[in-house]
């Protein structure tokens, strides 16, 4: 018996094919094997074909179902992860009527930035727990303005998962976690955002009908079944955006826990038991995919069902560290080689300092600019090793910094869980921010369609809780908070006493 789960990102699809029994994974593919094209008509655009997901998910599962030879009748329920924040809009025939606004798209920002002035911040953040920004019902609004032709033949608006699974089932759907990303959901009523509606003039029955994260969602059709080689009827059982699913394929449920990625952004998502926002919208909040699923849970500690996810991203990570692998190491080294220099240089780096904000503007830090930074340097004492320790602090202390907006909101750290992927994979920063943040540093091995795999099981009834289907996993290592936290402290002290001082500048400037 098997599990199916596809990750639809803005780079490649993957599919993951998961052993029900074990919770092995049996097989990953991606298509393509390069990026997927991304067109950018204008400065700040971003837009892909929906169609060309779909073409990608089809050529995934069909290289997927070579690479294993399972048989498609024994595979049980099928689960989709997806890039968060996009716009898809279909017509009656269920066609999309124009490439979908992706994630990076800023088009929408100043329409979501009004939107936050005239609804009113208190109000917003009270209901919403966010800003409108540059989320899904800013960009739908930024198409009802400039293409209104086009707005009027719209039947449904959705995310990028909804349409994957449209497209697998034949059936218009999405969740209330998937609404919440869009900010269209209402906190306080726990329904749908009529005042994100009323104020952009939408109809509610653009929106799709409402599904459970965890629910039986429709089953592949003919069409579908012939386009991917599936068996007709198999159930789509799970859909939640990528961060939220990541944090599920971690086994990050309950309040106190937290998952944390460091591709070429970084990420911080933790977990509370209650609907909260931070005053300066540095993070953004959403429904996590657990949410109000425990409460028949008999135990008096998990009455409580509200799991809200609470989102920290960091724009200048791994793209920082590969920008000094290119430029300070030149070629001549690789990662590998980098992290055991780097482990060679004292903590602080004798003084050297990087502020590792040079990919735009930092939500954490109220949408400034500060740009990136190298302090400190002496010509005599340090060297690439230092530039390579001191990049990697800089990238930690970031996180660490990051997380202090999460604790001022409620959230205690007690552990953290990482895939063994990208900056978590040196011991330099993974021990950085264990030392100072005082938790436990849980490498799992997992993607997100292997995730969105066992999450299907859930609903199938393969497994009886979430619990179940997540606690089928390999853990690779734990990084633990070690004895030098004093020099730590002082080391991420400066550097934080050196943001401060290039950000008065900036506002002085």
């Amino acid at each position: 018996m098997y599990l199916l789960g596809y990750d639809i990102g803005s780079s490649s699809i993957k599919a993951a094919l998961v052993n029900a029994a074990t919770g092995a994974t049996v097989a990953v593919v991606q298509h393509p094997e390069t990026e997927m094209a991304m067109t950018a008509l204008q400065p700040g655009w971003a837009e892909q074909d929906p169609v060309s997901w779909w073409e990608c998910v089809c050529a995934a599962t069909k290289k997927l179902l070579a690479k294993t030879m399972v048989q498609v009748a024994d595979i049980q329920g099928i689960g989709i992860s997806y890039q968060m924040h996009g716009l898809v809009v279909v017509d009656k025939n269920q066609q999309a009527l124009r490439p979908s606004i992706i994630w990076c798209d800023s088009r929408a920002v100043e329409i979501g930035n009004r939107a936050f002035d005239e609804i009113g911040p208190e109000k917003c953040l009270l209901h919403l727990l966010n800003s409108p920004g540059n989320f899904t019902a800013a960009k739908l609004k930024w198409v009802k303005d400039n293409e209104p032709a086009l707005f009027e033949k719209i039947d449904k608006f959705m995310l990028p998962g909804d349409y994957i699974a449209m497209r697998l089932t034949g059936e218009a759907m999405t969740t209330a976690s998937g609404l919440s990303e869009g900010i269209l959901w209402d906190f306080v009523k726990n329904d749908v955002a009529d005042l994100t509606l009323d104020y952009f003039g939408f109809d509610k029955k653009l929106i799709p009908a409402i599904a459970p994260t965890f629910s039986l969602q429709g089953k592949v059709t003919e069409e579908a079944a012939a386009a991917t080689g599936l068996h007709k009827g198999i159930p789509v059982a799970y859909r939640a955006g990528d961060q939220p699913n990541n944090a599920l394929s971690l086994n990050v449920l309950q309040p106190g826990e937290v998952a944390a990625t460091g591709g070429t952004s970084g990420v911080v998502y933790g977990v509370l038991d209650k609907p909260a926002f931070d005053p300066k919208s540095r993070v953004n909040g959403f429904l996590h995919v657990n949410h109000g699923l425990h409460a028949q849970n008999p135990k008096p500690e998990t009455q409580n069902s509200a799991r809200i996810g609470i989102l920290l991203c960091i724009n200048g990570a791994g793209s920082q560290y590969a920008w000094v692998k290119k430029n300070i190491a030149g070629g001549q080294h690789s990662y590998q080689e980098m992290e055991q220099m780097a482990s060679q240089i004292p903590i602080g780096s004798d003084g050297l300092r990087i502020l590792n904000f040079g990919n735009g503007a930092e939500r954490m830090l109220e949408n400034k600019d500060p740009g990136a930074h190298i302090l400190g340097l002496h010509f005599n004492r340090h060297s690439q090793a230092h530039l390579y320790r001191a990049a990697l602090e800089g990238i930690a202390f970031s996180f660490v910094y990051g997380m202090g907006i999460l604790k001022e909101m409620g959230l205690d750290v007690s552990i953290m869980r990482v895939g063994n992927d990208n900056l978590f994979q040196s011991a330099v920063f993974a021990n950085t921010i264990s030392s100072l943040v005082g938790c436990t540093i849980e490498v799992v091995e997992t993607t997100g369609a292997v995730g969105a795999a066992k999450a299907a099981g859930v609903a199938t009834g393969v497994y009886g809780s979430i619990e179940e289907a997540m606690g089928k996993r390999s853990i690779l290592k734990n990084y633990e908070p070690g004895g030098r936290g004093e020099v730590y402290q002082n080391a991420f002290g400066n550097w934080v006493q050196d943001l401060q001082e290039v950000l008065d500048r900036e506002r002085k400037m």
